[in-house]
């Protein structure tokens, strides 16, 4: 076991330090701007709301919102007419925000609230007024604080990471109505780094050997059947397979953070990227054979530069997918094998040269 354990590990290892795509020069010089590696172009774009985190299943396309004022829902829309008319999930009580929105190929939603004073996960059922709690063991006493919600595509399985750190747990439940600025609803890894979980002029970048003064989270899977309740430790950013067989999420390793792969029901854990910088915010295709990331290790550890990356889980080839140099590409899920949705702050206008306070969704072809 240990032999194909190690094998697996090389494997990652060898190809995360391929030479970048093509199309990727231009960088050394400060004036070029890259040819996008494919086209990309805005799918949702609205300056009054930023928009975040799309997860797909079936034919549904589900986002977070953020309108000013405290104002989190969540909106659920057609894969097919993005623009279309939304349905979705808004506050029933005073202050109530409603973030991590996620797709179940039935039309439900998941998505977390804190109407009932602490943080709690729910599922609304897709029509009607019925919303079911998600692992309620702990959460209406709030001894838990689910973030980064996902779900196997038919919803019988979840998952969430939360924090056992007391004084990370206050602060949590502080910043979950109105976090302390735009920039971090794009960026939700950051809430359990240090340097990072709030805004500031610069940060120190994500590479080994940066030390982290929080706790290590904590990651649940949760089997809506048999109510069975599985806890990873220093795990999170959690990414449940289509069949809800096989989860990849993130470890953070003396200030380096990479994305790892284990069986639900046990078996071996595999490291399936090896960089000395930051891979998050894993996303499954539909068959599983793929995984999308985000990653800064071409900025080499910059927090608010990022890039989309997809992995190849049969051969451990990584291909980056997007190269705009000031850009902040995150939260990617599949719309189809050949469209990739995520959110960006890129200037519609100069989507590879300029950037803009808020998000949008957008989308890419894969040639």
């Amino acid at each position: 076991m240990k032999s194909r354990l190690k094998i697996a590990l090389s494997a990652a290892v060898l190809i995360s330090l391929q030479p970048l795509a093509a199309g990727a020069a231009g960088w050394g010089k400060p004036d070029a701007v890259p040819q996008a590696l494919h086209p990309v172009s805005p799918l949702v774009a609205d300056k009054r709301i930023d928009m975040t985190y799309p997860s797909v299943a079936g034919d549904f396309l589900v986002y977070s919102r953020y309108a000013g004022g405290g104002n989190y829902n969540i909106a659920r829309v057609s894969k097919y007419s993005p623009l279309a008319g939304a349905r979705g999930i808004q506050p029933v009580v005073r202050d109530e925000a409603i973030r991590f929105g996620v797709a179940v190929e039935d039309g439900s939603i998941g998505y977390v609230s804190n109407r009932l004073g602490p943080i709690s996960a729910w599922m609304w059922q897709g029509h009607g007024d019925g919303h079911v709690a998600i692992a309620n063991m702990a959460t209406f006493s709030g001894g838990l604080i689910p973030e980064h919600l996902n779900a196997s595509r038919d919803g019988s399985a979840w998952c969430f990471d939360s924090t056992f750190e007391h004084n990370r747990h206050n602060q949590l439940l502080n910043e979950f109505p109105r976090l302390s600025h735009r920039e971090l609803h794009g960026q939700q890894w950051r809430i359990y780094d240090y340097d990072s979980f709030r805004h500031k002029q610069g940060y120190a970048k994500t590479r080994e050997g940066k030390k982290n003064k929080f706790n290590p989270p904590v990651l649940f899977i949760f089997d809506r059947h048999s109510s069975q309740l599985v806890m990873i430790n220093n795990a999170f950013d959690g990414a449940l397979s289509p069949d809800g067989r096989r989860i990849a999420f993130v470890r953070e390793t003396d200030g380096n953070y990479d994305i790892w792969m284990q069986d639900v029901a046990g078996g071996e854990l595999i490291q399936l990227t090896s960089s000395p910088y930051g891979d998050f915010e894993p996303a499954w295709n539909a068959d599983g054979s793929k995984l999308l990331f985000v990653s800064n290790r071409d900025s080499e550890g910059e927090v608010r530069r990022t890039s989309i990356y997809m992995m190849d889980l049969n051969t451990n080839r990584i291909e980056r997918l997007t190269n705009a140099p000031k850009a902040t590409d995150g939260g990617p899920a599949w719309m189809d094998e050949h469209t990739v949705v995520f959110h960006s702050n890129r200037d519609p206008k100069k989507p590879q040269a300029a950037t803009v306070s808020g998000w949008n969704l957008w989308q890419l072809k894969l040639n």
